[in-house]
């Protein structure tokens, strides 16, 4: 049996009464008014609208993941200077920052590296690498620490290629995903345009995390222009991509830490 769209009862619904057939209660024929006849006319066009908005937009996801299918095979690395937006949600506060970035692909794993900057106090450089997450902070008090990835590389390795160099057909095997359309607002800084996509992890231990992930796509070279990920308490963290080098090979320093020696260490 079908399943019928709510959306399509409850308007099919305000056609139902027999009053509206053109009869009377004695099965007379009657004129139909013009205001009736003008709702009749906008509920069935809203039938429509509403059928067709139930649709699945499969072909057009599909056409999208293809294109990332195919660009992903040339990425291999890419750098930018980075905008990122911490946003509180309890007490409604935004912590702002700003650095650069940096991702490459090294066989079949990727490397990361960040250098972020509040304009105060707080300044911190990230290096994931080799299945392990490296966080320096040098101000208050100068500390590193160490979070391993240990069996769960994959994942971590998966998260980070999600909008640099994953394949659409990764992509769809590690979240359901979302087809929002293409943004007309956010391009790159040739005008290109962006495929917006949502993302919810199909692993459990990732969306106690982030319950979904927003990602602005260049399609022509599979990397993103900007990504929010929200976490399961109104938590979220916007990063907005600008000055993208792409493919022009960042120097080997960036994916080393530069760490005073008697720096205190923590692992995790």
């Amino acid at each position: 049996m079908a399943v019928q769209n709510p959306a399509v009862s409850k308007i099919a619904a305000l056609d139902l009464h027999p009053k509206c057939a053109g009869q009377d209660r004695t099965g007379s024929r009657r004129d139909v008014p013009e205001s009736m006849k003008t709702m009749k006319a906008l509920s069935a066009a809203l039938i429509l609208l509403a059928a067709r908005a139930a649709i699945p937009q499969d072909a057009d996801l599909q056409k999208v993941l293809s294109q990332m299918d195919a660009s992903s095979t040339k990425f291999q690395d890419v750098q930018a200077d980075i905008a990122v937006d911490n946003y509180t949600a309890v007490v409604q506060d935004h912590e702002m920052q700003k650095g650069i970035t940096a991702f490459r692909r090294v066989g079949g794993s990727m490397e990361m590296a960040s250098h972020l900057d509040s304009g105060q106090t707080s300044q911190k450089d990230l290096l994931y690498k080799n299945g392990e997450l490296d966080v320096y902070s040098p101000q208050p008090q100068a500390q590193e620490m160490i979070f391993s990835a240990g069996a769960n590389r994959a994942e971590f390795d998966s998260l980070l290629a999600t909008g640099f160099g994953a394949s659409g057909k990764d992509l769809a095997a590690a979240w359901t995903v979302t087809f929002q359309g293409i943004d007309q607002e956010v391009k790159t800084i040739d005008g290109t345009l962006t495929a917006k996509l949502d993302l919810v992890s199909k692993q459990e231990s990732i969306r106690k995390n982030f319950s979904h992930l927003t990602i602005w796509v260049d399609l022509n070279r599979d990397i993103s222009v900007k990504q929010i990920m929200v976490q399961p308490d109104g938590d979220s963290r916007t990063v907005t991509y600008t000055n993208i080098r792409y493919n022009k090979h960042p120097p080997a320093s960036l994916f080393i830490l530069q760490i005073p020696k008697g720096t205190r260490v923590q692992r995790h």
